[in-house]
């Protein structure tokens, strides 16, 4: 496979594993989330579970490992949510 195929790959899965961190950081700054909806976070924990079975599926470790990142930053950011609401 052509190398800059992979680097769009590695580069989507970095924005994508990565989105909710400035949401956490927001929240851990301003001690408030009154205006963040604790379901769009759960929907990604959602999804990133499913893409993690698939990954195990399909025998991808960058699948998993992506997306087990992207889940626990999905569970914190509905934690903060939730706590500072």
């Amino acid at each position: 496979m052509d190398i800059r195929v992979d680097i769009i790959g590695y580069a989507a899965a970095c924005f994508t594993t990565f989105s909710l961190l400035p949401q956490i950081i927001r929240i851990r700054r301003l001690k408030e989330a009154k205006d963040v909806s604790p379901l769009m976070p759960l929907m990604v924990a959602a999804g990133s579970l499913l893409w993690i079975v698939y990954g195990f599926l399909i025998t991808s470790p960058p699948v998993i490992a992506s997306n087990a990142v992207a889940l626990v930053i999905a569970i914190v950011t509905t934690v903060f949510a939730l706590k500072y609401r």
